[in-house]
């Protein structure tokens, strides 16, 4: 017997448009935020936190590298 291809139909989580650029946005770490001509409150932020001695980080989401949503 030959089997019927059944198509799945799964819900994209990035179709609703609140999330639509959620998972868009690029990390950037404190020497991209220092270069920044628009510098925002959480790059400041995160500038701050790193300039403290042995501080550690893994950079923070900017919003000006925000793409496109998926579709």
């Amino acid at each position: 017997m030959a089997k019927k291809n059944a198509k799945k139909t799964t819900k994209n989580k990035y179709d609703s448009q609140v999330n639509k650029y959620q998972h868009t946005q690029k990390m950037v770490t404190s020497e991209t935020c220092i270069a920044c001509k628009t510098q925002c409150l959480r790059g400041l932020a995160y500038m701050e936190r790193m300039s403290q001695p042995g501080a550690m980080g893994k950079g923070v989401p900017c919003h000006l590298t925000k793409g496109r949503g998926h579709k």
